[in-house]
């Protein structure tokens, strides 16, 4: 069995964008997905202002197309490559791994693997790890700062949700009792 790694409310939020694709623009996402292959663009995110600049369709919209027409490597749908291509270092994959079983340790939690990060949702995101050339990792919690005196405020190049507040880690051991407490207490308010 193939474990999720979208939430309920993820899939359903993925399936109304798609949805509403044909509806609101009056193009299959078959019809999109041609429009897509004559875009000159190679990049993601140039291709993505291709299709503001020329067919006034929006970042998710978009994102979904130029999924459904190009080979980008690892999408959501291969999971595993997706951690395994961002936690290739043994001692960060120490610490994802410390994470991730502190996060799936309670219930209802879906792991969801990025291409930058990797998220945990129960109905919505409540934390996500990244690797940190600097510090080992990053975790982001959906927990105020006055939580704990390690947390800092989210800088905003994090591609995580916005709520989340970031806590470095140097280590495996760093996911100590107090970083378990607040990953259960973030998971509590989503």
């Amino acid at each position: 069995m193939v474990e999720p790694h979208l939430s309920q409310r993820q899939e359903k939020w993925f399936a109304s964008v798609l949805a509403g694709l044909e509806r609101d623009t009056g193009k299959t996402l078959d019809q999109w997905v041609a429009i897509a292959k004559t875009c000159p663009e190679t990049k993601h995110r140039a291709r993505l202002a291709w299709f503001k600049r020329h067919h006034c369709l929006l970042q998710n919209r978009a994102s979904q197309v130029i999924s459904a027409a190009f080979d980008t490597g690892m999408g959501w749908d291969e999971p595993d490559r997706l951690v395994d291509s961002l936690w290739p270092d043994p001692e960060r994959r120490a610490i994802f791994e410390a994470v991730k079983a502190a996060a799936m340790g309670l219930p209802d939690v879906v792991m969801g693997p990025r291409k930058s990060f990797t998220a945990f949702s129960r109905k919505v995101q409540f934390a996500a790890v990244r690797p940190d050339k600097t510090v080992g990792a990053v975790l982001g919690l959906a927990v105020s700062l006055e939580a704990c005196a390690r947390l800092a405020p989210r800088k905003s190049s994090e591609s995580w949700a916005e709520k989340l507040v970031s806590l470095p880690l140097a280590g495996a051991g760093d996911v100590d009792e107090e970083v378990r407490s607040l990953i259960k207490a973030a998971w509590e308010r989503c």
